[in-house]
């Protein structure tokens, strides 16, 4: 089973795209998330420089204006914006050419999922780092400083986390054994707005990680995040989501989905859903044959 997050999708601010295995970029540049050296917007796709060996890259996602990508062996290369210490350089000066992130060596990473002013890393033992902006909680760590230059560890409930996600304001991790923690507040105003006189749910206004309720019935094997929503796709093939629903991206008559809700089978032709990608605001996802978890 599969699912994807990358922000890359989810605004026009960054274009990282592997092709081939070559490694492409187009698109706005303002702050040099291309990593081409300089912050001018590209309209047609043009080789990146070799900072890897070709063939070696992983996995690719982006930022509001900073982009990451995560290589065979497990290092971590990121370039663009970092006023708020996104990049986890350790410093907060943009970056215009994918520059290793090196406080991480020798910590091989799994995943990466770029939020709007923050990172969130998976390790491959299954740990949570964070950097960058911590304005609404969204680094989990919540007597933290308002940002941090430098990837931190975050504790989720000591399990191993085997996904991760970041929208706009807040991140998401999937356990080993299932379960789902989200925290950050970039959900609770939406929220409150649109749910008057309803007490939100813990999870939603927690600025440490915080277990999702309404999925003890189900075993999340990854997590995607948008702007305004979240989501947790199962090992049996089905799709929880939550949060906004202003473009009608969660496929419910709400306008905002305070606890996750199924999405009924019938909306997938009574087919099991096998991958799901996350935008800005839509969300994609692909049925057909499931790739069951060990």
């Amino acid at each position: 089973m599969a699912c994807s997050a990358s922000m890359e999708s989810l605004q026009p601010r960054t274009a990282v795209e592997e092709i081939t295995r070559c490694r492409s970029q187009y698109g706005a540049n303002s702050y040099g998330q291309l990593g081409l050296g300089h912050k001018e917007d590209v309209l047609l796709p043009q080789q990146l420089s070799e900072f890897c060996k070709p063939g070696c890259v992983k996995r690719i996602t982006g930022g509001g204006g900073h982009s990451a990508i995560v290589t065979d062996q497990g290092s971590l290369f990121v370039c663009g914006l970092n006023k708020d210490g996104q990049l986890g350089l350790g410093h907060t000066e943009d970056v215009l050419y994918f520059t290793l992130c090196k406080s991480l060596l020798g910590c091989p990473i799994q995943q990466v999922a770029c939020g709007w002013d923050f990172t969130i890393i998976l390790t491959k033992n299954g740990q949570v780092l964070s950097c960058g902006s911590n304005s609404f909680g969204q680094l989990g760590v919540p007597h933290g400083p308002r940002r941090c230059v430098v990837p931190q560890a975050i504790e989720v409930q000591r399990e191993k986390v085997v996904s991760i996600a970041a929208g706009l304001r807040h991140a998401l991790a999937a356990t080993a054994s299932g379960l789902v923690f989200q925290w950050g507040t970039g959900l609770a105003s939406s929220g409150r707005r649109l749910c008057p006189g309803q007490t939100l749910p813990l999870f939603l206004t927690a600025k440490e990680p915080s277990k999702v309720t309404g999925l003890e019935n189900s075993q999340a094997v990854c997590v995607l995040a948008g702007s305004g929503h979240s989501a947790s796709l199962t090992d049996a093939g089905e799709l929880y989501v939550w949060g906004s629903n202003k473009q009608g991206q969660l496929a419910s008559r709400a306008a905002f989905l305070p606890l996750p809700q199924k999405i009924e089978a019938h909306r997938f032709q009574n087919e099991k859903v096998a991958a799901v990608w996350s935008g800005w605001t839509h969300l994609v996802a692909q049925t057909g044959l499931l790739w069951l978890r060990a």
